[in-house]
């Protein structure tokens, strides 16, 4: 019996190791093309470092600003990131614990919207930034995820399942006013939910092309991806220097994603968990 777990675990154990392997080597790749040159590039795959990383990124700065393309989608990312745990644990919040009228036919009207692909309103949401003069703004990029229908279902089923009805009634009989029970109460409790959604509203936001593509017109306020595409389809083809501005792009996701993963794991699971 012993021996049969043991094996179990072995092989359970190469099976992650394999599976780690699937998910590093295109970053990997990613990193080591960086440094090399075109002919290399074409000659196949690269295992080890080249020396043309320096020259790659004279050239990479030389054709664009990318470092104020990262500032912008830095901010961006962040902005949405807090914008979207803020608003999306309030409103989690107020359908988890407040009973109101409608309140179940509102929930599912706002879980039908997950359904729907973004690219549908996309030409209604360009006339809606028109009329309120928000073109070739950072607010509308930013502003939509205030309203991210996936971390307000999300983050409601974890406070369903973390927040006892009489720790909120106890609050109120305190005379702890709505706002400063959510704040000073729920809030601590559902953090690794709000931390689980706000990786991924940041890495969705830091990803995001086709929204700054057709919302921001000045060449300054354009954020990273938009930028690195059009390294690649106007200006050159040396694609050294594109896996450069791809690597620079990957960088704070990698970070995002080795700082939260322990976040990630438990919000997941403490989340799916109910007693």
């Amino acid at each position: 019996m012993k021996k049969r777990i043991k094996l179990s675990h072995i092989i359970c154990y190469l099976l992650l190791f394999g599976l780690a392997l699937v998910c590093i080597i295109p970053f990997y790749n990613i990193f080591m093309n960086a440094t090399h040159e075109n002919a290399e590039i074409a000659s196949g795959y690269q295992l080890l470092p080249g020396k043309y990383l320096a020259r790659n990124y004279e050239t990479l700065v030389h054709y664009v600003d990318i470092w104020r393309a990262f500032g912008n989608s830095l901010f961006i990312a962040l902005s949405s990131t807090a914008l979207s745990a803020y608003f999306g644990g309030l409103t989690a919040y107020g359908f988890a614990k407040f009973h109101f009228r409608f309140r179940n036919g509102l929930f599912w009207i706002l879980l039908a919207t997950m359904m729907l692909p973004a690219q549908l309103g996309l030409i209604g949401y360009f006339q809606l930034m028109d009329r309120f003069h928000l073109l070739d703004s950072y607010a509308a990029l930013i502003i939509p995820s205030a309203a991210n229908a996936s971390a307000v279902f999300f983050i409601r089923q974890f406070i369903v399942s973390a927040v006892p009805d009489s720790l909120i009634e106890s609050a109120r009989i305190d005379g702890c006013s709505e706002i400063r029970i959510f704040h000073k109460i729920v809030f601590p409790i559902i953090k690794p939910a709000v931390f689980t959604q706000a990786i991924f509203v940041f890495v969705n936001s830091w990803n995001n092309f086709i929204n700054p593509l057709i919302l921001i017109f000045t060449p300054e306020k354009l954020p990273l991806p938009v930028v690195i595409q059009q390294l690649n389809g106007t200006y050159m083809r040396d694609y050294g220097v594109v896996y450069l501005g791809v690597s620079i792009s990957v960088i704070p996701i990698v970070i995002f994603a080795s700082l939260f993963l322990k976040r990630i794991i438990g919000g997941v699971t403490v989340g799916a968990v109910k007693g």
